[in-house]
């Protein structure tokens, strides 16, 4: 059996990632490589996070085997300690070549608990908003120069990478709800964004998922959560609240003057009195809340507002969250995760405002909305079909990419079909395409497209390749079938 990894890491002790190039193994990996740790790792891919870590002295592997066990052990007196994550399966060669080594296992998020309980740190839970939010926080305290050490589950614009060893006194976490291993996190403040039922293949129901971020919030020493979410406000005690609906109970709050595709504007209380407004160039409702919070945080640890009023304004979206491709055949490109219901909702109602309004962050307004969906996991598709169905409803036209399993076994009558289906018995004016594979999503996606377009690619699987084959293509096809 595993042994759990004391609260301390040693520094004579090196450490072995097995998927290192996983964006929450990668974080970490490159922040004890720039502390000093001898770090390596194995991946099967190439790639350009890889490559980070090659740069800042991580000895990365492409085979994950027995044979890279030898080789980590041999040369050192200290044997390593083997960091595994949720995605990393029992029957991983590598992983049973350790155990039968009698090395020592530890899962990321006790690496993870290790770095927060050694300094200061801001750990951010939620079922949505978590990269943006803790992106953001990072980003504000890194552009008011309290240079902050960030383990995020995105690639921080401001920073070009998902993890950083800054010189300050804050530490960035996010934290993953999806396996329950945030309860290990003993963190200065807790942050939690919002909470509803996800991850159905780990939580039976919401309760479980309540219980567990609730123990999450018992191990912070202060605790800052959404007032706006009714199961937050029902079910959590909070330190501290923040709301973008009223600023009467919350010790924060923004609540916006002005609406638009391109930018919020929004004046700031604290304990009910406003104390100024301030320039968002991220829009949304959604991103509104994730940057009052992430100025909370920030003001928690002393920031002045003067100082967050003027870093906002220079505030980015993490990767893949809205995030531009390029114009193709005039037709904007954008990629974005969400890949839950109120996050798919959300990113809808957000594009379709710069539809309406005119307005947009992109080189020109969009006239139109085509939607790409990639469902993402049986059960998940399962438990949600119809809150998707009734999200992807805001769209001007639907294209559905294949579902992606993400490891799980197919459960029957769930598909990209049996979406489509949900959809057009809600909007049936509404016309759907579904796509069988990915170069037929690209098909897909040339033939009913137009110009004037807002292409907008929502998933967490492998979706975000429909910019790459786009640009394979020369013309968009005249025709393509749609669903029946």
């Amino acid at each position: 059996m595993d042994t759990p990894l004391a609260q301390q890491l040693d520094r004579r002790q090196p450490l072995h990632f097995i998927g290192v190039g996983g964006i929450g193994m990668s974080a970490i990996a490159g922040i004890l490589a720039d502390r000093g740790y001898q770090v390596s790792g194995s991946d099967p891919r190439d790639n350009a996070v890889l490559q980070d870590l090659r740069s800042r002295g991580v000895r990365v592997f492409r085979e994950q085997s027995a044979t890279t066990i030898a080789a980590i052990r041999s040369g050192t007196s200290t044997q390593p300690l083997v960091v595994v994550s949720s995605a990393v399966p029992a029957t991983n060669p590598e992983l049973q070549e350790a155990r039968r080594a009698g090395l020592e296992i530890a899962h990321r998020s006790d690496v993870l608990a290790a770095l927060i309980a050694g300094q200061n740190s801001v750990a951010v839970a939620g079922s949505h908003g978590k990269t943006t939010t803790s992106t953001l926080i990072a980003s504000l305290l890194h552009a008011t120069h309290h240079d902050p050490t960030a383990v995020i589950g995105g690639v921080v614009p401001a920073f070009g990478s998902n993890g950083r060893n800054g010189d300050g006194a804050l530490l960035v976490a996010e934290a993953d709800e999806s396996d329950g291993t945030l309860v290990k996190f003993q963190a200065w403040l807790g942050l939690i964004t919002n909470l509803e039922l996800d991850h159905t293949d780990h939580y039976a129901d919401l309760a479980a998922l309540i219980a567990t971020l609730q123990r999450f919030g018992r191990g912070c020493q202060q605790l800052l959560a959404n007032r706006d979410c009714p199961i937050l406000h029902e079910h959590f005690q909070a330190s501290h609240w923040w709301s973008t609906t009223t600023a009467a109970g919350v010790a924060f709050a923004a609540i916006p003057l002005e609406l638009n595709g391109e930018r919020t504007v929004a004046d700031f209380y604290e304990q009910g009195v406003r104390i100024g407004s301030f320039n968002l160039p991220l829009p949304g409702l959604h991103n509104l809340s994730n940057a009052t919070a992430a100025m909370a945080a920030c003001r928690l640890h002393g920031v002045s507002f003067a100082e967050l009023r003027q870093a906002v304004e220079g505030l980015q979206a993490p990767g893949r969250r809205f995030d531009y491709r390029g114009t193709w055949s005039e037709r904007q490109v954008v990629d974005d995760y969400a890949h839950h219901p109120s996050e798919v909702g959300a990113t809808l109602a957000t594009a379709q405002l710069m539809v309406r309004s005119g307005r947009s962050p992109l080189p020109q307004a969009p006239q139109r909305l085509l939607a790409v969906f990639q469902p993402h996991r049986y059960s998940r598709t399962a438990e949600f079909l119809e809150p998707f169905a009734e999200a992807l409803c805001q769209a001007d036209e639907v294209v559905l990419a294949p579902l992606y399993a993400a490891g799980e076994a197919p459960i029957a009558g769930i598909s990209s079909q049996t979406l489509a289906t949900a959809i057009q018995r809600l909007r049936p004016e509404l016309a759907v395409t579904v796509a069988d594979s990915l170069e037929e999503l690209a098909d897909a996606v040339a033939a009913r497209s137009l110009p004037g377009d807002l292409v907008l690619a929502m998933g967490a699987g492998d979706v975000n390749g429909l910019w790459g084959r786009l640009q394979l293509r020369e013309d968009p096809l005249a025709t393509f079938p749609l669903a029946a």
